[in-house]
């Protein structure tokens, strides 16, 4: 992880079988406990690799995780079929309009990616749990704290998964038991919640030095997390847990990464800069940094267009996928600027270090508008066959739909470059999860001090003389509006599908050309890869 000069790199050593004549030799091309946690470093490597492996599901980096599921199947993004790109065999048509089964790789996927992370939290808790740290020149209170995190970020493994499939099994030892038992949803929620709050006094405050671990803060970020959804998870509300919490965060009693305490950014493109590792505002992220490490938050796999690096200049294009759903774009006001800049849309012109000549300015399609302008359009239709209409999921062509900017990787030539972190929680949401949980206790009616949360955030995104008309009041902040401003505030952070269940309208709420689903799509299926070789594993309803 880069803050932390951790940079992991494993290479083993190929035996030739020819020259090995002694049966009995120790094997060093095997990394093993009881050669491998020689120092400090070896035992930070082994606590970042969850981190790392985190990449993988938790953020938009290119596979089928936690991240596709939360956003794919709500109601702000998707990724349709354009022409003859992006049918993917109806993975992400299945998703969108909720018609997934047990037999889906995007069932499977997260499953598969969640808990190879959770097992290497479980594999570094044994390994270090019988380590000598004196041995190595660290104290037992290094070893109280670092079991302590590797456990705390394991409960976030638990809650991801949680949030996804709902009744599935409690592990805390590699391959024991060997077909471990389906937990209902409120046992799992009950551990996760113990493990938090066990460790959580163990960790050290967040500060500069642990951008990208788990500190008290991002655990405290993780309850607030828990009890909002509690009502939904266990069938008992849990608001004033989250209200205190919440302002557990914000007095500073979980540290910061920059100041005393955590603070909005003024600039509410700040959090997601490239370099936001700094920012006051971020509580818990995955650390990226491609410059020194060669390791990046590759998002472009996912949004961009064949020919996004020209509007960068940047070292790579996209598969030209995810794009922002039309309702989901005509949800902001033309003069929010939250819509003016995270997202793309109308003529697209090469960075100025790419261009020969004001001629040579444009960026040119490759599809359905080779050799012609690209123009990103909101709609998701044929357009050039003059179709008009809604459009649809297999209607799309190379430019249909706004695109993603809400992080922006910098120039090739900027020392930044890419090295923007992926926000997992940030004090933003905190502020708008206690206004919620205000709310919801007062009769889903907002309470001042609610609407004092909600304005400070949403003020950054106007200009100060649009603001006076874009305040929200005790009136005007009902919970559907509520809802809205979330979505508008959080698009592309994986935070919508969990949003829709709480408030009751993932399933029967109507956007673009998604039409009401059943209620058993509040839960993905336990893959059918699983329940097909571990008897003790219980399907969700519904997918029998």
């Amino acid at each position: 992880m880069k803050k932390n000069k951790v940079y992991i790199s494993a290479a083993l050593l190929a035996l030739s079988l020819s020259a090995c004549t002694k049966l009995n030799e120790k094997p060093y091309s095997e990394i093993t406990a009881d050669n491998f946690y020689h120092n400090k470093q070896e035992v930070l490597a082994a606590v970042l690799r969850p981190f790392t492996h985190a990449n993988a599901w938790a953020a938009p980096t290119g596979q089928v995780g936690y991240w596709r599921l939360q956003e794919l199947s709500a109601d702000q993004l998707a990724w349709p079929q354009k022409g003859r790109h992006g049918y993917d065999g109806g993975n992400w048509i299945r998703l969108h309009n909720h018609t997934w089964i047990a037999n889906d790789d995007n069932a499977w996927n997260p499953w598969r990616l969640m808990f190879w992370g959770m097992g290497f939290c479980n594999n570094t808790i044994k390994d270090l749990s019988t380590l000598d740290f004196a041995k190595i020149g660290m104290t037992e209170a290094d070893k109280t704290s670092i079991i302590a995190e590797t456990k705390v970020l394991r409960a976030w493994h638990y809650l991801k998964l949680m949030d996804l499939y709902g009744n599935i099994p409690i592990v805390t030892e590699v391959g024991v038991p060997t077909l471990p038992a389906t937990k209902p949803r409120k046992e799992v929620f009950e551990f996760i919640e113990k493990e938090i709050k066990d460790n959580v006094e163990q960790l050290p405050k967040l500060s500069p030095e642990l951008v990208g671990r788990v500190s008290r803060a991002g655990a405290y970020a993780m309850l607030v997390e828990l009890y909002l959804n509690a009502q939904e998870w266990t069938g008992t509300p849990r608001w004033d847990d989250c209200i205190s919490y919440c302002d557990k965060i914000i007095a500073g009693d979980g540290g910061s990464l920059n100041g005393a305490i955590p603070a909005l950014e003024p600039d509410i493109f700040r959090a997601f800069a490239n370099t936001n590792s700094t920012s006051p505002e971020d509580l818990f992220q995955i650390a990226y940094d491609f410059r020194s490490g060669n390791f990046r938050f590759g998002w472009e796999g996912d949004f961009w267009h064949y020919r996004q690096r020209q509007i960068y200049n940047a070292d790579r294009d996209g598969n030209n996928g995810i794009v922002v759903i039309p309702t989901a774009y005509d949800a902001f006001k033309d003069n929010d600027l939250r819509k003016q800049n995270w997202m793309l849309l109308g003529p697209q012109k090469k960075d100025p270090a790419l261009r020969a000549n004001e001629a040579d300015s444009v960026v040119l399609g490759t599809e359905e508008y080779n050799g012609k302008p690209l123009v990103f359009v909101k709609e998701i239709r044929r357009n050039s066959e003059g179709e008009t209409g809604p459009g649809g999921m297999t209607r799309g062509e190379e430019n249909s739909g706004a695109r993603f900017a809400k992080y922006v990787p910098g120039k090739l030539d900027d020392p930044n470059y890419w090295g923007n972190d992926f926000v997992l929680y940030r004090l933003t949401e905190i502020y708008f999860n206690k206004a919620e949980a205000l709310m919801r206790k007062n009769g889903n009616v907002a309470t001042q001090e609610a609407v004092d949360l909600i304005n400070t955030c949403k003020k950054r995104a106007f200009r100060a003389e649009d603001w006076t008309t874009e305040a929200y009041t005790t009136t005007s902040l009902t919970m559907d509006e509520l809802l809205a401003e979330r979505g508008r505030e959080f698009i592309f952070e994986g935070k919508r599908r969990t949003d829709l269940i709480r408030f009751g309208k993932f399933t029967t709420g109507t956007w673009w050309d998604h039409q009401p689903s059943s209620d058993k799509y509040k839960l993905f299926p336990i893959p059918f890869k699983q329940t097909s070789i571990n008897p003790n594993l219980v399907q969700n309803k519904g997918y029998e």
